[in-house]
């Protein structure tokens, strides 16, 4: 049945409208967004990890600290927005081949996120001692056993010096101890890391002050196993 003058007026309006206000709202360019730039929520309140890291560092360390660099990042991305359209690994992944001009805010302030983002997922109150399963396994293999890779991890941990991060990585197949300056993520040497522990004196200095290895020792009481073997799944699925 053919339309009416009225009806085909009216639909030529709604179309126009339509086209008139795309553009304002982005549609086109925010269905390529990828990119992440809010702050994500702690799975946990911020004195459950309790009495091993406290509240006023849990809550400092998030609202402030990890919210500073995605401010960071935010700043970076408004000179090139086409950064919008890569995940933050994306982005980590291919620092080289950035603008000269962002790169070095990137690699810091993005760094700084996604270490944070992950570590966040690393801790949980009333974590059980050791992980089970795969993970468990493979720990043993590449290690020896759970206390050697321990050890290991705190060794290395102990020997950064100035600001850093402490890592299990998951890299060609094998399980292996690393360790970043700054905020540099093991992304750069493209190796995949399942567990983080922030050594910047700003994730302990509240309670430990200077005292490095407390802070170490208390952290083996909070790791949220499920979750490190969960992203260990992940990885070896893909491999």
């Amino acid at each position: 049945m053919p339309q009416s003058r009225g009806s085909t007026r009216r639909e030529f309006i709604k179309v126009a409208m339509a086209a008139a206000v795309a553009p304002t709202l982005g549609f086109a360019t925010q269905a390529a967004e990828k990119l992440s730039l809010e702050l994500p929520p702690l799975p946990y309140a911020y004195d459950a990890l309790e009495p091993y890291i406290d509240a006023e560092t849990m809550r400092l360390h998030h609202q402030k600290h990890h919210a500073a660099y995605i401010t960071g990042l935010a700043k970076a991305v408004e000179q090139a927005p086409e950064l919008r359209r890569k995940t933050l690994e994306e982005l980590l992944l291919s620092l080289s081949s950035l603008p000269e001009s962002v790169r070095t805010a990137v690699r810091n302030h993005g760094g700084g996120h996604y270490n944070h983002s992950l570590f966040w997922q690393c801790l949980a109150p009333k974590a059980q001692a050791s992980p089970e399963g795969p993970l468990a396994a493979a720990i043993a293999r590449d290690f020896g056993s759970f206390d050697s890779f321990k050890e290991s991890f705190t060794k290395q941990a102990m020997a950064i010096f100035g600001s850093g991060w402490a890592w299990l990585v998951w890299d060609a197949g094998k399980l292996r101890v690393e360790t970043t300056p700054n905020q540099d993520t093991p992304l750069g040497v493209r190796k995949k890391p399942i567990l983080g522990l922030d050594l910047w004196e700003h994730a302990y200095y509240l309670r430990y002050q200077w005292r490095r290895a407390e802070y170490i020792a208390a952290f083996w009481h909070v790791v949220n196993w499920p979750a490190v073997a969960a992203l260990f799944h992940n990885l070896v699925q893909r491999a």
